[in-house]
């Protein structure tokens, strides 16, 4: 009799589990990391969320031209958006969070927990607006040495 009451309890288990994951599947925006808006024209926002896991989520987003990335840090650890210098197309406007107009500054100003420094604390966002095409290479500064990078393509 036991069994039973096991087995009947784990069927439940797995149906629970199984609708839990049917009605996130639904509820999802696709999970492309795509924009929410009209690519291409300058209406598009992307959101990517950097975590307590220390990855930006999505790690690659594709954006249209004049689209807007936004990061959100959604867990207790702050982080930084900083892009590589070398890593964004020849022309294209330069990227920090913090401001800072070159890749050198933004790792000498870095200090943890000054949105000044360049940290995006906790329930706190960066947002930068891609007018160039091509492919954007990005770090967080404190946390570049656990592999937190990610990837912008703009078409």
């Amino acid at each position: 009799m036991k069994f039973r009451h096991t087995r009947r309890r784990a069927v439940k288990c797995v149906g629970a589990v199984l609708l839990g994951v049917t009605l996130a599947g639904c509820s999802g925006d696709g999970g492309n990391g795509g924009s929410d808006g009209d690519s291409g024209n300058g209406s598009g926002t992307t959101t990517v969320e950097m975590t307590d896991e220390l990855v930006y989520d999505p790690e690659q987003v594709t954006v249209g031209e004049g689209d807007t990335v936004v990061w959100e840090t959604v867990g207790a650890v702050g982080h930084s958006v900083t892009a590589y210098e070398d890593g964004i197309p020849e022309g294209a406007e330069y990227f920090a969070s913090g401001e800072f107009d070159t890749e050198q500054a933004a790792r000498d100003a870095y200090v943890p927990g000054d949105t000044d420094a360049g940290d995006v604390p906790s329930g706190e966002s960066y947002e930068h607006t891609f007018d160039t095409a091509g492919t954007y290479e990005y770090f967080c500064i404190p946390h570049e040495s656990s592999e937190m990078v990610g990837t912008v393509v703009v078409e």
